[in-house]
């Protein structure tokens, strides 16, 4: 599905350990029998084995590894699809601009899913969602495929899939809860396909280029198409159908208020938007700094691969090695200084001392599986497809708002200068956004007997 897990990329328990898991349910009402197709009920939404340590506890929850599956499928799909489709575009038109506007219109109809959407994620059987969206955008990249297909249907069509990227990836983040349990298992989940979206970044563009030099961007799109399928196909057949969890919730813009009205909520989704606002920045302006500095379009790669290698790195380091209570200890440390290392541009350095840099910021990016912890535990779980798809959306729109910025400032003064300005600016956002955590008392888990009473 399209979207990666922001930083995810797109990117959930109390500190102590795997939460409970939820009793299995296996049809859309209680107490029905499963539905032809559905695994088998040893494939409920809870891990049936004691939960150790690292990742690979997390692959022992069958349900797990098809859902899993189905995001490698995904990621697919949307990388292929980018690059293919803005080849198309540029081949069609000879025009910059149109190529580089497909590449925008990945970003920016999240915010109108997001906020419009959102109450599809909780009003509906998650299973369903899924499978739908992953068909919606198999549809849409099939007529791209149509020679007939006009640019300005091809934009609409990107746009299309955009628009239900945020409700597919709120649904499964929510739907992960379900599988995995509430606690540490669900932490290391969403690491797990965070760190497969930042991967995609560095092996899919090269892949998909491959792919282009043996077939035309149409046919291409043709294998986008397939992996959308795929996807879908792993969802229905390889996850449990359950029911929705707020049949009768708010739709529209009043559900989203709903949430939004939450202060320690709110406060959490700020602490997931800020970062990756400033942290796409130098992203943004690798190659006008790689000219600035007068490096080669090799050491240009450098610059494009260190910050999600970082993330990558700081992902698995702290997944593997950190108890679920390390992970929470770390997560306001972590965050407001995830932009410091960009203060290094200051200096206009060269390759290596900026790889550097941004290899740091991305392994900072750790504290993100400690603020799913604390998010999963903030939100009652009758809202809890519609605050995460209204998070994804969020930390999307961010990071074009931050790209957009960037290159509006750099229009005005040195990229180096730029890029060392986000490192203060940043920071500075970054306390704000901590202090307020703290004040909304968001940095401690829900207990038990408040867990089903919504707030606000």
């Amino acid at each position: 599905m399209p979207g990666g897990t922001p930083p995810g990329p797109a990117a959930s328990a109390p500190a102590g350990g795997p939460g409970v898991a939820h009793p299995p349910v296996l049809a859309d009402r209680p107490g029905a029998a499963p539905a032809p197709g559905d695994p088998a009920p040893d494939a409920g939404p809870g891990p049936k084995t004691p939960a150790g340590p690292g990742y690979r506890a997390v692959f022992r929850v069958r349900e797990f590894r098809f859902v899993f599956v189905a995001h490698l499928f995904s990621l697919l799909g949307v990388v292929v699809s980018e690059l293919a489709l803005t080849v198309l575009v540029y081949d069609l038109t000879r025009s910059p601009l149109l190529s580089s506007l497909t590449f925008a219109l990945g970003f920016l109809p999240y915010l109108l899913g997001g906020t419009l959407l959102a109450g599809l994620t909780d009003r509906f059987p998650p299973r369903r969602i899924l499978v739908v969206c992953d068909l919606v955008c198999a549809a849409c990249v099939v007529l791209m495929t149509v020679p007939a297909t006009p640019v300005a249907a091809l934009l609409a069509l990107r746009c299309a899939i955009a628009v239900v990227s945020p409700v597919f990836n709120g649904t499964r983040m929510a739907t992960l809860a379900d599988v995995l349990g509430e606690g540490d298992l669900f932490v290391l989940g969403r690491s797990l396909l965070r760190i497969v979206s930042q991967s995609a970044l560095l092996a899919g563009f090269a892949a998909g280029g491959l792919l282009l030099t043996v077939v035309p961007p149409r046919g291409a799109l043709v294998v986008t198409a397939a992996t959308f399928l795929a996807s879908a196909l792993l969802l229905r057949l390889g996850t449990v159908r359950r029911p929705a969890r707020a049949a009768g919730s708010a739709g529209g813009l009043s559900g989203t208020w709903a949430v939004l009205r939450d202060r320690r909520v709110r406060a959490l989704m700020v602490m997931f938007w800020v970062p990756p606002l400033f942290a796409v920045v130098p992203e943004a302006l690798a190659a006008p700094y790689a000219d600035e500095i007068g490096v080669s379009t090799a050491a240009l790669g450098l610059l494009m691969c260190a910050l999600p290698v970082g993330t990558i790195t700081g992902e698995l380091l702290a997944g593997s090695l950190l108890s679920a209570a390390a992970r929470s200890r770390i997560v306001l440390p972590l965050a407001v200084t995830g932009v410091l290392p960009y203060l290094l541009y200051a200096v206009g350095p060269g390759v290596a001392l900026a790889a550097a840099a941004l290899f740091l910021a991305g392994a900072t990016g750790a504290y993100t599986l400690g603020l799913d912890a604390w998010f999963v535990a903030a939100v009652p779980e009758e809202r809890r497809g519609r605050a995460m798809t209204l998070m994804t959306a969020g930390m999307m729109t961010v990071q074009g708002v931050g790209m957009a910025g960037a290159g509006l400032a750099a229009e005005f003064f040195p990229v180096h200068a730029v890029v060392a300005g986000t490192g203060v600016v940043g920071t500075l956002c970054l306390l704000a956004a901590a202090a307020e955590l703290r004040a909304a008392g968001a940095t401690e888990g829900r207990d038990g007997a408040d867990r089903h009473v919504p707030h606000g």
